[in-house]
């Protein structure tokens, strides 16, 4: 299932089944799991490592070396998950030693054309990257992600879990959970709430969710103080646990 103008390093480990098309380049270290499916002309180097049933389409560029000038040829690491599909010239690159020496990428992500993920970069699960989006280094995105297209999110940014980006929009702070984002610079525009419904949130959730959003951005509070008081309320609600969190490991701010 490998074709015969593919090029597979002795050093690499294929599952049994995996279909590697033509003119594709799989280097040195790379483990690629069963069920996975790389189209024609994908370049895959190592150390990386490709979970279950991933498809990966032509012309996409994984686990290249970051594109950091301090980067000088150290063992640093690509790690993939499960069912993830990345779409045509896609460029994921591997970590940095002063990042951690990993970029990591969940399960079940759509990653759409021309999306560039840059070292260091945490990705969850369940996100969906549109056409041309790009994360500099060490940017964390975590789960159920939407980002439009031609997003841009600068280094060492927080993505929380159920935020969305409309299209263009320029990314320069965190964002907490379930906001909605746009512009250049992006400003929080509101809550995600199409999103949430998608997601079988209830009526009570999001109504939470509302509350949440205007003490952090409403009230005139600063973060602390309006983490406080989300603390406050009912701390049996998983969708307000979801908010403390991140605003108690953020750091550098969030977009306002």
């Amino acid at each position: 299932m490998i074709h015969e103008t593919a090029i597979v390093d002795l050093s690499s480990t294929i599952a049994d089944d995996v279909v590697i098309g033509s003119y594709s380049v799989i280097g040195p270290d790379v483990k690629i799991g069963s069920g996975c499916n790389i189209a024609s002309h994908v370049v895959i180097n190592g150390p990386t490592y490709l979970g279950k049933n991933n498809k990966i389409y032509q012309f996409s560029s994984i686990g290249g070396t970051p594109q950091d000038k301090k980067f000088s040829d150290e063992e640093t690491f690509l790690k993939i998950g499960d069912d993830n599909v990345i779409r045509e010239n896609c460029t994921i690159n591997r970590g940095t030693v002063q990042g951690g020496g990993l970029t990591k990428m969940g399960n079940n992500n759509l990653i759409m054309a021309y999306v560039h993920i840059a070292h260091d970069c945490i990705i969850g699960n369940n996100n969906t990257f549109a056409n041309n989006s790009s994360l500099a280094g060490h940017v964390v995105v975590d789960n159920f992600v939407v980002l439009g297209g031609f997003t841009l999110i600068s280094q060492f940014s927080y993505i929380g879990s159920y935020t969305f980006s409309a299209m263009g929009s320029v990314i320069s702070q965190n964002i907490p959970p379930y906001v909605l984002v746009s512009g250049h610079m992006a400003k929080a525009i509101g809550v995600n709430v199409k999103g949430l419904r998608r997601r079988n949130f209830s009526d009570i959730q999001v109504r939470n969710i509302r509350k949440a959003y205007k003490l952090i951005y409403r009230s005139g509070l600063q973060i602390e103080e309006a983490e406080q008081k989300l603390q406050c309320m009912d701390e049996q609600d998983l969708e307000l646990s979801l908010v403390i969190k991140f605003l108690d490991e953020q750091q550098g701010g969030i977009i306002r």
